[in-house]
């Protein structure tokens, strides 16, 4: 589970640190994310990025739609210091980013003509009130458009990495935070359906999850993996002690990933669509 209070504190401290790799990891998905949002996003008006991160998609969506006035928002301060440095340096006058909590970090600046996410919203405490407030926030007929992961089970680069170090990722039972909160195709869709959206299409993206590269892809994965996601939290919970053989396994089963200078795992998710519905809708 990652709640949001992680993400103010350690968790988005570390992801702002490891900006490049996270951005690396998710490059092949943004590229089919990207060409989704493309093909709905209005050429001008007002558009929010939701979990917004080190701010990809919002740069992605500023260079592409130059007269589209483009929010990000973030709970982690530290990932939007990292998204303005990077948008000041690519010049983009049509793009600001706020700390803040979706959806209340929206109501100063709504209505938007078109909400996006790149694995920004399995998070929420209360995902149906959150959508609602995104709803909300949104002109009738909107669309939203979001990616996030399958289940753990179909994301190797989770499932087998936490299995070399002797654990498991459990599919909840029902809905809880975290990078795999939405891997339940028709949970998503009554959700949205529940939070006033209409239009759902949710569509699976198969994509290459790159973890290392360079002269010793393993060890640039290794060190990666220790700091994000499920397996960083293993090691961070176990003893003194324990941590070089759990390293040492983690290795062991990176390096069977490794084809010349990279490491890819087959990385799963949804792309999801949907329009929000106004009034009499």
């Amino acid at each position: 589970m990652t709640a949001a209070p992680e993400w103010q504190t350690r968790v988005g401290d570390v992801w702002a640190a490891e900006w490049r790799r996270t951005d690396r990891s998710f490059a092949a998905l943004s590229q089919l994310l990207d060409a989704a949002i493309l093909a709905v996003a209005p050429d001008a008006g007002r558009a929010a990025d939701l979990g917004c991160g080190a701010g990809v998609t919002s740069l992605a969506l500023a260079a592409a739609r130059p007269r589209l006035e483009i929010l990000g928002v973030d709970l982690s301060a530290a990932l939007v210091a990292v998204a303005q440095e990077r948008a000041a340096q690519h010049g983009l006058d049509n793009l600001r980013f706020v700390t803040g909590m979706v959806p209340q970090a929206l109501a100063p600046h709504a209505p938007f003509d078109l909400a996006v996410s790149r694995h920004g919203v399995m998070f929420f405490d209360d995902p149906v009130a959150a959508f609602r407030g995104i709803a909300a926030a949104l002109r009738p007929g909107a669309p939203l458009v979001f990616s996030c992961f399958r289940s753990g089970a179909e994301n190797p680069w989770a499932s087998h990495t936490i299995a070399a170090l002797g654990g498991r990722l459990d599919a909840p039972a029902g809905y809880a935070p975290g990078p795999f909160a939405f891997a339940d195709r028709e949970m998503v869709h009554q959700l949205l359906s529940d939070a006033g959206f209409a239009d759902i299409s949710i569509t699976p993206a198969d994509y290459p999850y790159r973890a290392g590269e360079g002269t010793d892809p393993a060890a640039d994965a290794a060190d990666f993996f220790r700091r994000i996601g499920p397996v960083s939290r293993a090691i961070a919970e176990a003893s003194e002690a324990d941590r070089p053989a759990l390293l040492e396994r983690l290795r062991v089963v990176l390096a069977e990933q490794v084809a010349g200078d990279v490491l890819e795992f087959p990385a799963a998710a949804w792309i999801v669509t949907a329009r929000a519905q106004g009034r009499g809708q």
